[in-house]
C-alpha cells in the first residue's frame, strides 16, 4: 500500500469512527464483568480503579476470597487515603480454609459491607474482586447479588471479577470481558506465584 492509499484508508476509518462517537451520547454507570480462566481479571479492574482515582473519584475495593495475605496492590493503593476504601475480607482459597460455613459467613460479611459502598452515591466505582467465584461456589446467592446491583446509583460503576461468572450476571452486565488462558508458567513449567506478577 502506497502512502496515498494508506492516507485515504485512514481518513475513511476516521470518518467512520467520528460518526460512531458522535452517535454515542448516552452516559450511565456500568456493570462490568471480568471473567474467564485466564490471568488478568483483577489486574484489568485495578487499571480502571487507578483511572478513576486519577479523575478524583472515590473508589471502594472489596476483595472476596483473597485476604489471607496482604496483597501488594493494597499497600500501593492505600496511599490514596480517604479517596479509596480497600477491604480484603476473605480468609484465603477454599482449599485452604476447608470450612464451608465459615466461608459463607465471611462472604456475606464482605457482601454486606460492599452494599454500603454500592448504595453510596459518593463512590463512583466499586470493585467486587473475586465475587464471581463466590457465586460459582454457592457462597453468595445470585439473586442477592443481582438485587444489590439494582441499588447502585445511576452514574456509578461496579466491576465484578473472578472465574465462572453465571450467565444471568453476564446478561445483566454492560461490559463483559473473558480472559482466556493460552499458557501459564505454573501449569506449564511448575513456576510458583511471584511478587509483582501474581500478588
Amino acid at each position: 500500500m502506497n502512502p496515498e492509499q494508506y492516507k485515504h484508508k485512514m481518513q475513511r476509518r476516521k470518518e467512520v469512527q467520528d460518526q460512531r462517537v458522535s452517535q454515542a451520547d448516552l452516559e450511565k454507570g456500568l456493570i462490568i464483568v471480568n471473567t474467564g480462566n485466564g490471568k488478568g481479571k483483577t489486574t484489568a479492574a485495578l487499571g480502571m480503579v487507578i483511572r478513576s482515582l486519577g479523575h478524583g473519584y472515590r473508589v471502594a475495593i472489596i476483595q472476596f476470597i483473597k485476604g489471607a495475605w496482604e496483597p501488594a496492590e493494597k499497600e500501593v493503593l492505600n496511599k490514596w487515603g480517604k479517596q479509596l476504601s480497600f477491604h480484603a475480607l476473605g480468609e484465603g482459597f477454599t482449599w485452604e480454609t476447608q470450612d464451608r460455613d465459615r466461608d459463607i459467613q465471611k462472604v456475606y460479611e464482605a457482601w454486606n459491607l460492599a452494599l454500603t459502598f454500592i448504595r453510596n452515591p459518593d463512590f463512583k466505582l466499586v470493585l467486587l474482586d473475586e465475587v464471581n467465584v463466590t457465586l460459582k461456589l454457592g457462597y453468595l446467592k445470585l439473586e442477592d447479588l443481582l438485587a444489590g446491583l439494582e441499588e447502585k446509583p445511576e452514574d456509578s460503576h461496579i466491576i465484578l471479577t473472578g472465574r465462572g461468572a453465571p450467565p444471568e450476571l453476564i446478561e445483566n452486565a454492560d461490559l463483559v470481558t473473558e480472559m482466556q488462558m493460552i499458557k501459564h508458567p505454573f501449569r506449564a513449567q511448575g513456576v510458583k506465584a511471584q511478587p509483582g506478577i501474581e500478588y
